[in-house]
């Protein structure tokens, strides 16, 4: 008997834990067209070096966006919060897909993507992060997609710079 009132606080925290995993899923996007070919919008994303002139978003700190590669940015979420970020290159396909993954296994972990679709009168470019973990039911990623809105415009506004 006291075996068993030792398994009731184990057996209930496992079975919050996983809970809290599988509801621990969210999604930030951010979409807009641009006036551009998919190769020009792809070619201002891939520029990391010229970030500073134009993205008060994303930041990059070190690295290089090739599959494999770590990239460490400064995220600045708004005018009050910037935070560190690591992520890895998982997927690139020119002109399409640029896709980042980081954050803490199980914790809250993030899958980024940068999506470009050709359409008539320009480029769709969709801004997707999703977050899993057992801390995503906690947090509140709209600050986060409001500054995917604001990098979406900052974009829009390069490209348009450079080409036209």
């Amino acid at each position: 008997m006291i075996f068993s009132k030792w398994l009731i606080l184990p057996v209930f925290v496992f079975l919050i834990l996983i809970l809290l995993w599988a509801l621990g899923r969210k999604s930030v996007v951010s979409e807009i067209m641009i006036p551009a070919s998919s190769s020009e919008v792809w070619s201002v994303i891939m520029d990391t070096g010229s970030y500073s002139q134009w993205n008060t978003v994303m930041t990059v700190l070190d690295g290089e966006l090739e599959v494999g590669a770590k990239v460490k940015y400064r995220f600045h979420q708004d005018s009050e919060n910037s935070y560190e970020i690591t992520s890895t290159v998982k997927q690139v396909l020119e002109n399409e897909l640029l896709n980042q993954g980081g954050g803490t296994t199980g914790i809250l972990t993030f899958d980024h993507k940068y999506v470009l679709e050709p359409v008539v009168g320009g480029t769709k470019v969709t801004i997707h992060e999703l977050y899993r973990g057992i801390a995503v039911p906690f947090w509140n990623p709209k600050p986060v997609e409001l500054a995917y809105d604001r990098l979406s415009q900052k974009l829009k506004a390069r490209v348009i710079e450079v080409y036209q």
